[in-house]
């Protein structure tokens, strides 16, 4: 997160050099494991194939192989998305969830991010609320700016009034966005805190086969399907083409690239500072933007995390990392230990937090890409001619 004054991180990319992978590893008994250490890169890890590029924020997708399937076109309008499945039709398929994480305070001088990690949703609420009929799980990234108190807010209370909503569970979309905006009230009226501190959020909530990603601001959630990376939120960036007509219908301006001339985003709780009274349309939204799926067997993992991730690697990047570390271990906490590094590494000059979930036991499998057999034809024109050759040598 950024604020203005502070220079945003120089991207670099690479195309990762792994289409055939493979399996193989261990199962990892420990779940939804939370590090925060020092991961300073050291030179002989994961050198081999980057490809620096020296100015620029990366593409949002690099395919590794033309060999891959294209990236999903997805539909990202304002409001909920559904994003359909390739196997959306009746199915057995129950994921299992387990996670892990890493957050790490990168270049800068204190740490403003917070996340949440629960892989069981019925366990972690006990008898509080009304136990889920299938298995559930919550996880959440929070980027603060201008201090500590919004990310912690948030990521404190957020769960409890999403659940605690009247509109939950029967309308579970209405339900995460009305507890969004309730967390920005209910962080103004406390008086214990900087009300203009502020933090983006970023949520995934999943219900059985039924994956929901609630988004305001820059932190991004990918999914990571045979492969190929399915974007399941937009970055709210006051520069994009929605964002910047909601804000000047309402007012605001954009000063490069600032909104307002001093946050770079265009969604965020807290920054009531920033804000009118509570009700009012302001340029700085609470409300999140949705998009839904149904979980399949070609969905192996997600991943979320800051913009200090995203600001040096692409999303089609970082689910080739994640596939090929699960592959070799099948810790999802080691791999957001990989990613951390590899953004250090490319100079993010930002906090750093990263969660994998994954939705099986079992490390992904072996893509395999079936050889096309080369079928050589001979033009009419070039087949008289080998007859002349041929007539000529007789």
């Amino acid at each position: 997160m950024y604020v203005r004054g502070v220079n945003m991180a120089a991207g670099t990319d690479f195309s990762p050099p792994f289409a055939l992978l493979d399996g193989g590893g261990y199962n990892n008994s420990s779940i939804n494991k939370d590090t925060s250490r020092n991961l300073s890169p050291t030179a002989d890890e994961n050198s081999d194939g980057v490809k620096q590029i020296p100015n620029g924020r990366p593409p949002r997708h690099t395919i590794p192989s033309a060999r891959l399937l294209a990236a999903a076109d997805l539909a990202m309008d304002v409001g909920i998305v559904v994003n359909k499945s390739p196997s959306d039709e009746k199915t057995d398929f129950l994921p299992v969830f387990r996670s892990g994480s890493c957050a790490e305070e990168g270049p800068k001088q204190y740490m403003e991010d917070e996340h949440v990690c629960i892989d069981d949703l019925n366990q972690h609420l006990g008898s509080t609320t009304a136990s889920f009929s299938s298995m559930g799980a919550f996880y959440g990234v929070f980027d603060g700016h201008g201090g500590t108190d919004a990310a912690l807010f948030v990521r404190n209370n957020i769960l409890r009034y999403i659940v605690d909503d009247f509109q939950f569970p029967m309308c579970v979309e209405k339900a995460i966005k009305s507890a969004f905006v309730r967390a920005d009230y209910a962080f103004a009226d406390d008086s214990s805190l900087d009300i203009s501190s502020g933090t983006t959020a970023l949520t995934a909530l999943m219900l059985g086969r039924t994956l929901i990603i609630a988004n305001a601001g820059d932190c991004r959630a990918v999914l990571g399907r045979r492969g190929r990376a399915i974007e399941m939120s937009k970055d709210h960036k006051p520069n994009s083409t929605s964002e910047r007509l909601r804000i000047e219908k309402l007012g605001g301006v954009i000063y490069d690239g600032y909104l307002n001339g001093q946050l770079s985003v265009s969604r965020a709780l807290g920054d009531w500072h920033m804000k009118g009274p509570k009700g009012s349309a302001c340029p700085l939204s609470p409300e999140p933007e949705l998009q839904e799926t149904n979980l399949s067997e070609e969905d192996e993992f997600l991943i979320m995390g800051c913009d200090g991730l995203w600001d040096v690697m692409s999303s089609q990047c970082a689910v080739t990392i994640v596939r090929k570390e699960l592959m070799l271990h099948n810790d999802p906490e080691r791999c957001s230990r990989e990613l951390v590094r590899e953004a250090l590494k490319r100079n993010t000059c930002d906090n750093l937090t990263v969660i994998v979930v994954c939705f099986s036991q079992d490390p992904p499998p072996r893509i395999e890409i079936p050889q096309t057999r080369v079928r050589r034809s001979i033009s009419l024109e070039g087949l008289n001619l080998l007859k002349g050759v041929l007539d000529e040598n007789s």
